[in-house]
Parts: C-alpha cells; structure tokens; sequence
C-alpha cells in the first residue's frame, strides 16, 4: 500500500522507493546491489570542469567509436558561445536528459556535439535522417549470413543504447511524422523490444529481475547508464520541414543555437584584421543581414522577406578565400560574383534585393553591385575580367608536385600572384594553358569559370555549378567544364547520374545477394571515390531534393556512417585503423564532388540553405555571343544562317517566362549546334548528291527551327509570338515543299530532293543497315508493316529522322495527337519496344527481377538490351510516366552514361568489368503526344533538357491526306474523299482556336473512309456515328461539327448528328418496333404526378415517355420536355399530328409562363435572359475548352502514385532483398504523393481577373471591346460554377477606370451561383464605362491585385489583367508595368492590351511571357482562355 501511494504521489521516486521495498525479498537483488555497491569506479583520464560543473571523464572502451574530426571541425572549447553550449551540454547529461539543438542548417550544430563527444571522451552514434528513414534504420535490420541462417544487426541508435554511447541524430524535420515516435519509449523510459526478441529496458529495473529471460525465453539486456541522445533539427517554420511530434518534442531539453554566434564560432573573427578589409566589411554585413531577419519590426519585416539570411557557412568562405586570395579593389562584377558564393539564394533573388545590398555596399565604401552574369560582347568590355575567377584573380599555371598534389599559379592585374598546393589525381595532367590541340575552345569565360573551381578546390571545398536564373540562356559548358577540370588536374571522373527514386543510404552504400543467397553490402560510387581520391561528378542533384542532405556530413566534415559499424572518419593515425578491426576508414585527401544540376526544377525548389551550407557554389556563366556564335561556325554552317539563327534565339530566349519555360523548348547551345550541323550537313551537300547553296540553307532554316520548338503544339498566343520573332530575325516562311517516294540504290535508301520555290534541290542518301552488325535482330526484331500509303508528309518526316538517326547519331522524341502514325514511322533496323505509364518506375526500365531458389535473379529490360546490341528502343508513352522516371534518358542520350541500380553503370568505353557499353548503333525514340490540353501528360522535354532532337508528327496537309485515303479506298467517290479531308481540316482547325476540344487526328479518317468501302450501304451519317458518338451530351460541340460538314457540302448527308442521330438509326434499323398507345384521346396540358418510377404512355405522371398531356419526351400534347430516366418510347407522327390546334396553342401557351416563371424567380427579364444568352453563346466553345482544362488540372493534382516503404500492398521489386530478409516495409501502395520539403501543400490556386472598365472601353466599343470582355467574363463565371472542384480555384474579379483601382465585380467569398447575379455582373461593366471620369489606374490595380492575391494561403498565385490604356498618354512607362507586375516573385502575371494599349510595339518585349498585344477584340476570349491554361498547366 505504502509502496503504492509512493508511486501515484511521488513519480519521481517510483523506481528506487519501490526497489528498496522489494529487494530485501530477494537474495539475488540483494547481491546484486552489494556487488555493484562494491564495484571499483570506472577508471578516468581525468576532469572536465566548464563553470561550475566538473564530470569525471572515463576511458572509452571503444576508441574507434571516439570522434576523429579534423582539428578545425572541433569548435574552440573557450569561445563564450562554444563554452555556453557546452556548459548547457553537460548540465544535461549529467542529469541524464536528452538535448535538442535547435538550429539554423549549417555544420555548427553537429559539430557542437561531436565537440562535447570529444570533450567528455565518449563514444557516439550518428543517424543522418531523411524521408526514406524507416524502424530498420533506428532499431535492426536483417541480414543472411552464408548457409542461410538469419541474424540481426543492431542499428546505431540500439548500438548506443547498449554501449552507453551518444545518439546524434540530426535532420530530424526530414524524417516522415509517424517514424521519430519509434524512439518514444526509449527516450522516456529507456525502454525497446527489438526484432530479435530481445528487450532493452532501464537499468534499474533491470537490476530488480529475477531472471535475464521471459517467458518465451526473449532476454532482458539494460540501457547503458551513459547513453544520451542529441537531436538536431533546423526549426520549422521559416525553414522547410515537418513539425515535431508533441510527445517527441516534450521528451527533450530544447537548446537553440543563436544564429551570429554560429557565424563567429565557425569563424572567429581575426584579432589582427583591418576593419576597412573586404572581410571586416563583409563580416559586418552578412551578420546584419542576420540581425535583420530577426527583426520584427514593420521596417525591416520588408527587407526580411527579400534577404534571406547568409548560410551559416558564408564567413568560412569568405575567411578562407580572403586568406588565400588577397584581394583588390573589386568591380561591381567582381563584387557580385563573390555575393552570390557567399549567398547562393541571390542568384534567384528579386531584385529588390540586388538592391538594397547594393546600396549596403556602396555605404561599407566597397561600390555597387553589377550583375554577377554578364555576356562580354564588345570590344571594349572588361575581357581581362572575363577570364579571372573570384576577387579577380586568374589561373596562369598547373604543375605535378607528387603523385597526389599539384602547385596552381593565379595572377592578379595589380597585386603579386598567388601559388598554392592543391590535391591532384594520379593521371598525367592536361597541359594548361590550353594549346590549339584542345578538344573545345576554351574561351575567357571558360577559363574564368574554371579559375573559379580550382579557387574552391584549393580552399578544400566541393563545389556545386549553380545553373542561370534566367528561364532560356546560352550553354553554360557545365559537362564540359566538370571534364576540363578533372584532366588539367589528373583525375579520373566518376559520373553518377542520380534520379528521384534514390535513397538516402543508397548514396552511400548498395545491399545485394551473394551466389549462395546471403546478403552482402557493397560501397556505392562516391564512397569508393572517397577512399581512391576520385572526383565524383553528381549529376541532377537537385531532383533528389532533400534526400541529398544524406551526403551533408560527407561534404562537410569528410566523415560517414557505412554498414556493420564501419565509419569513413577525417582523420586517423595508422595505428588507429589497424586497432578498428577494418571499421575505420579515411576520405582521400584528394577526394572532391562537384554537383550539377539537371534544369528541370525552379531553383528556388532546391537550392537551399542546406546545399549552400554543403558545397562552394559557382555560379554558371553562359556563354557570349561571340563564343556561341564561334561554335556554331565551327560545324560548317554558313555565316549568313549562323546570324540569323542567333538573331533569332537571342530574342526567343529573351521571350521566355517562367511560366512557359516548364513547358517549351528553351533553345540552348546545344539546340542551336544540333540545328547548324543538320544545315551544314544536309543542305551543305554532305550527304547529298550534290551542293546545295548557301540560300537554300537560309530557306529551310525557319522550317528547322519550328520543329525544334515544336512550334505547332504551342498555345495559340506563344504560337503567334515565335511566329513575329521568326520574322524579325528575317527568317521567311515559305510554301511546303513536296516530296517524291524514296527508293533504295545499291546500299543505300534514297531520298528524292523535294521540290522547291527556287535553285536547285538534290537527293538525300542513307545507308542502310548492316544485316551483320546484328543478325539476331535483323530476323527477329524488325518490325513488320503490312502497309504504308505513300504521302508527301511523312516521307519527309522519315527522311528528317533518317538524317538524325542514322547520320548525324542523335536520339530522338517524336511528338503528335493521337493516330497520327507515330509508331508507322520506321526505317528498318532492329527494335525493342518499351510502353510506359503512370507505375513505371526506373527499375523496371533497367531489368526484371525473379527469385528462384532464395536467389535473386536480374534479367536485363529491353533497353539494356538495345544498348548492348545496337538496337533502336522505342520507348512509348513517354508523357505518362512520372517525369523522374523519363529523366534517366537525359544522361542516356546526352553523356551516353546510365548508373544502375545493381551497380552497373551504362559507359560509352568499358571502364571496369561489370560495365555496359554502348553499342554505336544504338538509339533512343521516344513517342509522345503533344504537350497541353487535352492529353495533359507530364512536362517531360522539360526533364530531358536539350539532349534529343524533336520532331512533330502532325497530320498530313490536306494533299498528302487525300493520296493517303485515295490508296486506301480507290472505290469510293473523288469528291466524296475531298469533302472529307476538307471538313477534317476545319475540325482541326477549330480544336487549334480552342472552339472544338477534341484534336481529330488522321486515324479517326482512315476508320470513317475503311468503313465506308467496307459497308457502301450505310449513309455517311452512319459512319460519322463512328466519331462523334463521343460528343452527344456536348450540344455546343455538336452544333460545331454540323456547321463545319455543311459548309463543306456534307450537310445533306448527315442531316442530323449528336443523339437526334442515333435515335433516328435506332428507328431505321428495327421497323418492326412500334409503340401503340392504347388511350389516345388528349386533354389539356399539365405537369403531372412526380414519383421515382418509369412509365410509358398515359397522361397522369410527369417525366414518362410516349403519353399524352403531361411533362415528358417522346410523347404528344405536352407542353414542356421533361426526362427522368428509362427507356424511352416515341408515338408515332401519326398520333402527333392529330393534336388538336387549340391543344398546341396551349401547351405553347404553358411553355412561355413556365418560362416566365424561371425568370421572375431569377428577377430577370425576358430581354435580360436574351442578353445573357447572347453572351453565353459567344464564348460557348472556349467556355467548354477552359471548363475541361480546369476539370482535368483538378483532377491531376488528386492522382495517385506509388508510395513506397509500406508493410502492405503490392511487393516492391525494388526492395526484394530486403524482404529475403525479413523487413516489412517491402511493399508499395497507391496514395497521394507528399510534396517535398520546401514546396508547397496541395492548396487552391488563387486568380484575380482584373478588366478595363475605363471610359475609353465605352467611347470606342465600335470595335467591340466591351462587348468581348462582358463575353469573357461570362466565360469565367460560367466555366468556374460548373467545375466539380469548385474548392481548387479561388478567384474574383476587378475592374479598373479613370476612377479608382479596385472596382469589385465578383468577391472570391460569394463567387456568382445563378444566372441573375452573373447577369449584374456583366451589367455592371457595361454601365461603370458610361459614368466613369477620364483617366488610367492599370498599374495601380496590378499592384493591389498583386498585393491580395499573395496574401492568400494557396499554393500557385495568378493575376491576369486587361487595359486599353493608352500608356503614352498617361505617361505608363514600360518600367511602371514591370515593376508592378513583378511585385512578388510568387505571383504569375499577365496583361492583355488592347485598343490603344496594343498599339505599344513595346509591350512584349519589355513583358517576355507576361505582356501581350490583341489587335482584334474578337481573340480577347480566345487570348486569355490561352493564357490561363499556360499559366495553370504548369
């Protein structure tokens, strides 16, 4: 009893009162406690005294688990900051709590507790977490040892419980919610059951047991009296993560770690230093800037939220590079460059930042900040400050000094030069300075970028190449300069291609199954390069996300956890790792990474405080015109193409926005040379019977260029713009050429030359293929075709494909609408075919995996295969697989290099055994349709980057389609077959203008014409059934298509389409079924009875079929159509037409009240409805368009994937090697993706639509420009109410006039639900230009539209805004707009101008992507409609 209330009153003295009163009853108890009572103390190195706590410091038992940092990864025990924590540390464990440091990313929290680790002499543990960590990572996982037997092998986390050592995990806001609570018991009550049975609990309980075993004979083992976690988490908000869990969180003693004093615990500032330094000055600002992002008050919340905080690492940087480089006056270029090494996040930075940095600077008396990316184009630019790296210094020397070191010589304009010592790899190195045998050309900017890494490299960093911020941009020469840098400095490069499935553990190491079925782990590539002194190349590291902080304690301080406790530590005698029994390992000294991104995500997705904090970034510089313009004149093209195409792509790329660049081509360097070689090659006479001149060159170059840009699939808006840019760089259009039927001459297929407007034209010779570069293919891979029908179209597409396959070696990607004979174009040679889908994942394109016998077997995919052999891979449906799976075929193409995730690797030359190398022949084909509305695949030319040549495979013209159905059907009629293809035209057409939203293809024709020679008894109309039965519940769309076959004669042959049309088939095809009344005498009209049953005939219910006087279809006497369902009986014409007159008059009659009715309900008119309707009806087409587009976006966000790591769903065949073993979480399930750390949750999308209600609208609505935005805001109200998800859009609607700025039309908290308030909407607009006074307020409601639309809690912000101003009138300058319209970088914008507003030549070209002139009121609906669905489908 006494015990009892003991431990309900007194939890703290719950153990030790309730052992005192139950040892005495056991005689083992009681030894116990005298033996340990009589233990000699733990022997002691000695005492550790920080303030007023001293700690006994122990001998470790296990010296390799003592940290090894290197000396200057330890934090100086006497610095006030260090010593505080330290002191706090200790305080803690000597009360036996756990720590949380709460801290900015950066190495300094680590580093605190390795620090204190080494101070009190105690081993440790480190987990590194990440969102793949799971139980196996934090308590046992499996392993099979050879003969079969299962063991466990303890995790770090239960190897410091049991050794009484430190737990450090670190990345606690990375790991999944549901994970960290796993360790709850055992940071309570020191408790945990392991997977082997046994059970670790607290030490003084376990010193009150009887026994060591339970009852199923699982054994008791006690927590160590010393062990201790320290948990690392950077806080969440403002840094991305995931919240802690409460009862995680209150099990901690929370520590946070103030942000200025990591600055200067990592760097102390030097005593000695002149204040009037670069360094004193730049210190000062990098820790006001932090100071500044701490303020609360309104000032300075501004310059907050435009400033991020310098990474924790930036005065390192800046100390070190100032020590080894002492600098100069810097330009304003110079001065840039360094900002941006010291705060990556600038390169994306607004530039309100720019700013008032700018002006900090110029105050510290360092000048102004210039633009850290220049292009050096005239004689008179700084081309001496082109070529020099950071603080102006320029690489003039590289020499062996031993086997693993090299000495780097950097000169200064004004100071003397510089020599260093720098680790090296053990090949010869590449002569530098370059000579003129180099394999590039190595310009000044090429060797100031490559300055600029070995400046990093020398200071001991790895180095991560940050791409332009700029959307479109010239080549930077990354891959180039990654290659560049390894040979002038002997090393040998290992490429590691890294795509989003990878792991956090599979960074570093690679579990795989031994021939006799045991398990086994292996080092992955860039732990094998750290022990050889390789440079490891990380290609794509930004699609892994945060998964790549994995690596951050092996960038940082060169040390990582491996497999069976083995450790790659910094520093360690020989003696030491002799002593670990192989568990100690050391990086090389000559070990670097440098990490490239893959362009294909924002940089502001992953360029985190984390990746600054882990690596020196270089910023990328592209290239000049100059050096582009020398490349492309090196493939031979001719001067005159080489102007032009670069005329051309400078103001393409300039035209680019960050909306469009998710989607379009971006038309770099590498586009541009793929372009200039095929001009050279081709219209050269290269490959042609003879020589073409350098103006036929020039005249297929618009033609070349629009493929490339896939320039038919564009939204109708940046159709017409690339169109205005393709003549302003004085590229002409000209008529499409004709192309005879190829034909094979000795050992080659010949290709005709096409006719042309003028000069001469010659044939096009491809070899065929050699039938014994691949025997086995050639018989059994072939693919057979049993037809093809000759068109002028599609020989030119394969002999496009011929010269970019079979000439020129490039991989290609075929784009199209459905059924238009993407997979029929084929030029002989052996393939593999490969269909992907929404489950494809990148280990299914590389092999298959089966177990047999305990044993699992990999057999190679199709695609392995085809590189092995030489083969083409088709790999088809590329747009709807997951973007990360497309994205491995950019390295593929590009490098020819592939990493597997067995450990191969994919080489173009044989490196080590296990390689795969690329057979020559070998070639990629992807299909795909085209991007946008209605096949919303994934955005993947976007992954693949310029690494293939695109090609669009449209429908034929419309001579080409009647050759086609001419060939296929000689029966049928000439004229019938012309009718047809005309009509198809138009239909196409009209899908094009967004009228119709369906791209009917050339299949669809190919059916209609096989069954009309099949079948010539069926009408036309029968047939069409074929293709537009799709369309009966879409009036609109089928209005469309009765319009476009009258105008083109086919009216009379199908008088009726949609359901009219099939009903009529239905009563042609069976006459011997008729409906016969049995009553037919008629009253007067009426409603009906309402119930839910189906009936047929007699006058009482409503919403029946084939009766008399009610509500129904089908029926006669009734005065309104009324379905509710069920089969429906039509009377015959006969009974129709004895239908009294009187009858009809009345139900006439009826018909108009009902109708009153509704509108009196609506408190609407007559004339009100007709208004509206006439509104409707004009925009009805594009409405259905958007409605669909919006639908579908919708439904995309919802759409489930593959969630892996689960313990139930369908078996992971990723993860079968662990599931030998006995983990559950082998399993994956379909859910909703999580969105990385840092992006957004899946929120509305919030859209303001702003309108001109100015008076200029109501005095020139001749045109029709009030007329067409009423139209258009019909258009979005009526398309946002009928959306099933309403809740994933929010908008409104502004309207602007000489009067005021925000003019509300729709509130986004009452959006208009029926027609009357849609109604006092457009009246509203049409009455506020007639009062409003003179003037213009088009900036200021951007602004304000701005404003609110980003105060919302969304996840993608847009504003699309309409004027008519005339800027110059209201002296609207260019500069005003963009201001306004980039308030906030989050916000999408867009302005239409009309009226005089698209009088202003300027508008596109000072708004690239954002600003747009509308000529024709008429295309304002078509125009936004276009706008909204780029900027949406994102």
């Amino acid at each position: 009893m006494l015990a009892r209330l003991a431990r309900r009153r007194f939890p703290a003295l719950r153990t030790s009162f309730f052992g005192l009163c139950t040892m005495g009853s056991t005689p083992k108890r009681r030894l116990a406690h005298i033996l340990d009572t009589l233990a000699p103390p733990a022997e002691t190195v000695g005492t550790l005294t920080l303030g007023d706590v001293s700690y006994d410091i122990p001998v470790a038992n296990v010296p390799a688990r003592l940290p090894h940092s290197r000396s200057q990864d330890l934090l100086e025990v006497n610095d006030p900051v260090n010593l505080d924590n330290l002191h706090f540390m200790l305080q803690k464990y000597l009360l036996g709590q756990d720590i949380f440091l709460v801290s900015q990313p950066g190495p300094y929290a680590r580093r605190l507790a390795l620090t204190f680790a080494s101070i009190i002499n105690s081993e440790y543990e480190y987990i590194a977490l990440h969102r793949d960590v799971g139980e196996t990572e934090l308590k046992q996982g499996r392993e099979i040892r050879a003969g079969g037997n299962l063991v466990y092998v303890d995790s770090p986390a239960v190897n410091a419980v049991k050794h009484g050592r430190i737990l450090i995990l670190e990345g606690i806001e990375k790991a999944e919610r549901g994970i960290m609570p796993v360790l709850n018991n055992l940071l309570e009550n020191r408790e945990m059951n392991l997977e082997d049975g046994t059970h670790i609990i607290h030490p003084h309980r376990f010193a009150q047991l009887d026994t060591l075993k339970d009852d199923s004979g699982n054994v008791f083992i006690p927590a160590h009296k010393n062990f201790r976690v320290v948990a690392i988490a950077a806080p969440v908000p403002p840094f991305p993560g995931h919240p802690l869990d409460p009862p995680f969180r209150s099990r901690f003693q929370a520590r946070f770690v103030d942000p200025v004093g990591a600055f200067l615990a990592l760097c102390p500032p030097n005593a000695n230093a002149d204040n009037t330094s670069l360094e004193s000055r730049l210190r000062e600002l990098v820790l006001s800037t932090q100071y500044a992002s701490e303020s609360r008050d309104a000032l300075s919340a501004v310059s907050m939220s435009v400033i991020p905080p310098f990474p924790q690492t930036a005065l390192q940087k800046l100390s070190a590079l100032t020590a080894a480089f002492p600098p100069g006056a810097l330009s304003p270029y110079h001065l840039a460059r360094l900002m941006v090494t010291l705060h990556t996040a600038l390169v994306y930075a607004p530039m309100q930042a720019w700013a008032i940095l700018s002006r900090q600077t110029e105050e510290m008396g360092l000048g102004v900040l210039g633009n850290p990316i220049l292009a050096f184009e005239d004689e008179t630019d700084d081309r001496e400050g082109e070529s020099a790296g950071l603080l102006n210094y320029t690489l003039v020397s590289l020499s062996r000094l031993s086997p693993t070191s090299a000495t780097a010589v950097f000169s200064h304009p004004s100071l003397p030069s510089v020599s260093l010592t720098i680790p090296a790899g053990p090949a010869p190195l590449h002569p530098f300075p370059f000579t003129g045998s180099a394999s590039f050309t190595p310009s000044l900017r090429f060797v100031g970028l490559l300055t600029t890494l070995i400046q990093a490299h020398a200071l001991g960093w790895d180095v991560s190449l940050v791409p332009p911020a700029a959307p479109a941009t010239a080549s930077s020469s990354t891959s180039t300069l990654v290659r560049v840098f390894g040979e002038v400095l002997g090393y040998t490069v290992d490429n590691v291609h890294l795509y989003k499935e990878l792991g956090g553990r599979e960074l570093l190491m690679r579990r795989r199954i031994l021939d006799g079925g045991a398990t086994a782990w292996d080092p992955s590539s860039i732990v094998e390069a750290a022990w050889a002194g390789k440079l490891v190349h990380l290609s794509g590291l930004d699609v892994i996300g945060p998964t790549a902080g994995a690596l951050a304690r092996l960038v940082q301080d060169r040390e990582a956890e491996l497999w069976d406790g083995k450790r790659i530590v910094a520093e360690a005698t020989r003696s030491e790792i002799d002593s670990s029994s192989g568990t100690l390992s050391i990086a090389h000294p000559s070990f670097r990474l440098i990490a490239t991104a893959s362009k294909s995500l924002p940089l502001k997705d992953w360029l985190s405080a984390e990746h600054a904090n882990m690596f020196f970034p270089v910023a990328a510089q592209p290239m000049g015109r100059a050096e582009e313009e020398a490349i492309l004149f090196a493939t031979g093209c001719s001067p005159s193409t080489v102007k032009r195409l670069l005329a051309f792509a400078e103001r393409y790329r300039a035209s680019m926005s960050e909306d469009s660049v998710q989607k379009n081509r971006k038309l770099g360097t590498r586009s541009l040379v793929r372009i200039a070689r095929r001009m050279a090659a081709v219209s050269g006479g290269k490959y042609d019977a003879g020589a073409q001149t350098e103006e036929a060159q020039e005249d297929d170059l618009r033609s070349v260029l629009s493929r490339t840009l896939l320039l038919e699939f564009l939204p109708a808006m940046e159709r017409l713009n690339v169109e205005q840019l393709l003549d302003e760089a004085a590229i002409p259009r000209l008529a499409p050429a004709y192309n005879p039927s190829p034909f094979v001459e000795e050992d080659a297929l010949v290709f005709p030359g096409p006719s042309t407007t003028g000069g001469p034209s010659y044939a096009t010779r491809v070899p065929l293929f050699n039938v014994t570069d691949d025997i086995v293919g050639v018989k059994s891979h072939v693919p057979y075709m049993d037809h093809f029908y000759d068109n002028s179209l599609q020989t030119e597409l394969m002999r496009d494909l011929a010269v970019d396959l079979e000439l020129l070696g490039e991989h290609v990607v075929l784009l199209g609408n459905q059924g238009v004979g993407k997979n029929k174009i084929l030029l002989g040679r052996p393939r593999e075919y490969i269909q992907l889908h929404r489950d494809t994942t990148v280990n299914q394109l590389m092999f298959t995996t089966s177990l047999e016998n305990g044993v699992i077997k990999y057999t190679d995919s199709p695609l392995l295969r085809a590189i092995a052999f030489g083969r083409v891979i088709i790999i088809d449906e590329a747009d709807k697989a997951p973007e990360h799976v497309v994205a491995i075929f950019r390295s593929l193409a590009g490098q020819s290099e592939l990493s597997l995730s067995d450990g191969r690797r994919v080489r173009s030359v044989k490196e080590r055994p296990s390689d795969i190398v690329v057979h020559p022949n070998f070639r990629l084909v992807l299909l795909a349709n085209r991007p946008g509305y209605p096949f919303l695949g994934n955005h993947f030319l976007q992954v693949l980057g310029e690494t293939f040549s695109a090609h669009s495979v449209t429908n034929p013209d419309q001579i080409s389609e009647r050759t086609l159905l001419g060939q296929l059907a000689p029966e049928i009629d000439d004229e019938l077959i012309l009718r047809l293809v005309g009509a198809f035209h138009d239909l196409r057409k009209g899908y094009d203008a967004g009228t119709l939203n369906y791209p009917y293809s050339l299949r669809e024709l190919i059916n209609l014409v096989k069954h009309l020679q099949a079948y010539p008894n069926d009408t036309l109309g029968d047939a069409l059934r074929n293709v537009f039965d799709f369309d009966v519940y879409k009036p609109e769309t089928i209005e469309q298509l009765a319009a476009i076959l009258s105008r083109h004669g086919l009216g009379s042959h199908a008088p009726h389409l949609g359901i009219v049309a099939a009903r009529e088939a239905a009563n042609k095809k069976i006459k011997d079924a008729k409906f016969e009344p049995k009553a037919t005498e008629l009253g007067e009209p009426k409603e009906g009875e309402h119930d839910d049953k189906e009936h047929s005939g007699g006058n009482k219910w409503a919403g029946g079929t084939g009766g008399r006087d009610t509500a129904g279809l089908g029926g006669r006497g009734g005065y309104k159509r009324f379905y509710k369902g069920g089969n429906i009986n039509q009377v015959s014409d006969e009974l129709k037409k004895q239908v009294p007159d009187h009858v009809r008059e009345k139900a006439r009659q009826m018909a108009r009240e009902e109708l009153q009715r509704r509108l009196e309900e609506l408190d609407m008119s007559v004339s009100e409805a007709a208004g509206y309707g006439e509104l409707l009806n004009a925009t009805q087409a594009h409405m259905v368009s958007l409605y669909d587009l919006l639908e579908h976006l919708a439904a995309k966000e919802e759409e489930r994937v593959w969630v892996k790591r689960q313990t139930d769903g369908e078996l992971d065949d990723s993860r079968l090697t662990e599931g030998l073993t006995g983990e559950s979480t082998v399993y994956k399930r379909r859910g909703m993706e999580k969105p990385e750390l840092g992006r957004p949750q899946v929120k509305p999308k919030r859209i303001r639509f702003i309108f001109d209600l100015s008076a200029s609208m109501y005095r020139f609505q001749y045109d029709g420009r009030l007329q067409r935005s009423m139209e258009t805001a019909v258009m979005l109200m009526e398309t946002f109410d009928r959306l099933s998800r309403k809740e994933k859009y929010v908008w409104d609607m502004y309207g602007h006039s000489g009067d005021g700025a925000d003019i509300a039309l729709v509130s986004e908290l009452k959006p208009p639900t029926d027609m009357k308030d849609r109604w006092k909407v457009v009246e509203k607009m049409s009455m506020i230009p007639q009062y409003a006074f003179a003037g213009d307020y088009t900036v200021e409601a951007i602004e304000k539209g701005v404003k609110d639309v980003a105060a919302f809690d969304a996840d993608d912000w847009f504003v699309i805004a309409i004027t008519d101003a005339n800027f110059g009138r209201y002296m609207i300058k260019p500069e005003d707009l963009s201001r306004a319209m980039r308030r906030d970088p989050k916000v999408h914008t867009a302005l239409i101008c009309i009226g005089e507003g698209a009088e202003a030549t300027w508008i596109p070209k000072s708004l690239p992507g954002k600003g747009f002139r509308v000529a024709k009121t008429a295309d304002i609906p078509t125009v936004l409609r276009s706008i909204l669905s780029t900027m949406i489908d994102r």
